[in-house]
Formats: C-alpha cells, sequence, structure tokens
C-alpha cells in the first residue's frame, strides 16, 4: 500500500533523477506564480492542507518523507491556494515548529539534497534572524554534498537565502508582507520596497 504522502511528492518532485533535471522540470511549479498551477494544488490537495493547517496528519511527521511532505502542505502549497491571502502564511508556525523538531532528530539527512532544501525554506521564510542564520549554514552545507554539475541550482539557492536573511536582519520582518498582514510600513519599508527585487 502506497503512503499517503506519496501522490504529493509524486506531483512536487516529479520522476526526473538529477536534481538539476528535477529542478529544470518544476522549477515553474515551486517558484512561478500561475492561476492554473494554484487551482491544480488546490483540487489534488486542498482538502490535505486544510487538514494540516488544523493541526491534523501529525503521524505523518514520524518518517523522513512524511515530514518533508506535511512541510510542504503548511509551507509551499498554501502560499499556492492562497496567493495573495493571509491565509498564505497561516502554516508557517507550525511548519516552523516540525522542522525545527524534525531537525533536532537529523530527520533532513534522509532526504535527498533537493528534498532538503524545501525544509530549509521553512527557515528562509520565518521572519527571525536565528532561523535565516541556520538556512544560510544549512544551505551552504549542501554544497560540498553535490558533484560539481548539480552545485548552480543549489548555489541560487544558497545566494536566495542570503539575500532573504539580509532583509530581516535590516528590517526584523519582510516588509513586502505588510499590507497583506494589516502591518504598517516604516518610511524606510516603503522605500526598500520600490526597489527591484525587495519582495522575492
Amino acid at each position: 500500500m502506497s503512503a499517503p504522502w506519496r501522490p504529493l511528492l509524486d506531483w512536487w518532485f516529479g520522476s526526473a533523477e538529477s536534481p538539476t533535471e528535477v529542478a529544470k522540470a518544476k522549477n515553474k511549479l515551486w517558484f512561478g506564480k500561475k492561476k492554473s498551477q494554484d487551482t491544480d494544488a488546490l483540487h489534488r490537495f486542498g482538502g490535505l492542507v486544510e487538514l494540516a493547517l488544523k493541526g491534523g496528519l501529525s503521524e505523518w511527521a514520524e518518517t523522513p518523507q512524511g515530514w518533508l511532505a506535511l512541510v510542504l502542505l503548511l509551507d509551499q502549497l498554501p502560499r499556492m491556494i492562497f496567493r495573495d491571502t493571509p491565509k498564505s502564511f497561516s502554516g508557517d508556525k507550525r511548519a516552523q515548529e516540525l522542522v525545527h523538531h524534525g531537525l533536532k532528530l537529523e530527520r533532513d539527512l534522509a532526504l535527498s539534497p533537493l528534498q532538503r532544501t524545501f525544509i530549509y525554506l521553512v527557515l528562509e521564510h520565518a521572519e527571525n534572524l536565528a532561523a535565516q542564520d541556520e538556512a544560510v549554514r544549512r544551505f551552504a552545507n549542501l554544497l560540498p554534498l553535490l558533484p560539481a554539475t548539480d552545485r548552480e541550482y543549489f548555489t541560487r539557492t544558497l545566494d536566495y537565502a542570503k539575500k532573504h536573511r539580509v532583509v530581516i536582519e535590516r528590517f526584523g520582518r519582510y516588509p513586502h508582507r505588510n499590507a497583506l498582514l494589516g502591518r504598517e510600513s516604516t518610511v524606510e519599508e516603503v522605500e526598500f520596497l520600490k526597489e527591484r527585487g525587495s519582495r522575492f
């Protein structure tokens, strides 16, 4: 019998073998903003996302692959299904708790380097400098594990982690979330948001 999280991981990572091939095939799903993809995510996994947001599916976190899938349901899929609404961040707190707990148990070491990037992204999403420092460190630690042919994608993930860290170090939060979350922006944040790339 297939694990209940298998369809999600198959959809998210596909069937290509090398990390570079997977990233090439799936990058638009992961980081693109396309209504049809968001709708597909809702139709496929909306029910599971709602269960996860209500605190369900805890048993998934008992294995590394299930832990990864539950983190995706809480961190990545809400950003698609509830895009441009406050609910897109509604799974962040639980995702961060699950990630911190799983990292203490070294569950990430049982995942492939590419799968681990989606665990460490949760740290990158946190409005917390200590989490940002850990994200940068863990992305950096992935590079020596990879052959030279696969390092380009992982170098980019490390660069993005460093850029996110700079924003949190400067503001203590992500200014581009302010309007959506009903937070008042400072004058400095307003000026920052006029810069190219400030909204990731």
